[in-house]
């Protein structure tokens, strides 16, 4: 007999359908995703004017300093500062709290090689999302 599909997102994880603890919309997600790479790259831009670098390794700067502003603010705060902008977070589907240095450092890497976040579940989680066992979900 074929299992029957949840009554909407993040109900099979235990989320609620709505409200805070809810799966974050895609919408707000590539959002939250946009302000922290125009955060990464103006940052990349002033280690460029003080000569921590040179302009030819400014997208690499970019992608760096963008997984470590992921990684470390996640596991400090559990979000990043574009998903505090727009009122998301990142917790652990399995207990729903924070999530540890290394599934995050494995989530940014999936994360950087852009694909796996474009194919999605049911769920709307990506590949990312779903090899570490995390969630994107409002605040």
């Amino acid at each position: 007999m074929a299992e029957s599909r949840p009554a909407y997102p993040g109900e099979a994880l235990g989320l609620p359908e709505g409200g805070a603890g809810s799966l974050a919309p895609m919408g707000r997600r590539v959002g939250a995703l946009l302000i922290d790479w125009l955060i990464s790259y103006g940052l990349a831009l002033l280690a460029l004017g003080v000569g921590a670098f040179k302009i030819d390794m400014l997208s690499t700067a970019i992608l760096v300093i963008w997984f470590l502003l992921g990684v470390l603010s996640v596991r400090l705060f559990g979000f990043t500062p574009g998903q505090l902008a727009l009122g998301l977070g990142v917790v652990s589907v399995a207990g729903g709290g924070t999530v540890g240095l290394g599934r995050l450092a494995a989530r940014g890497l999936l994360l950087a090689l852009v694909v796996p976040a474009l194919f999605t579940d049911w769920d709307g989680r990506g590949i990312h999302d779903r090899a570490t066992g995390t969630a994107v979900v409002r605040r």
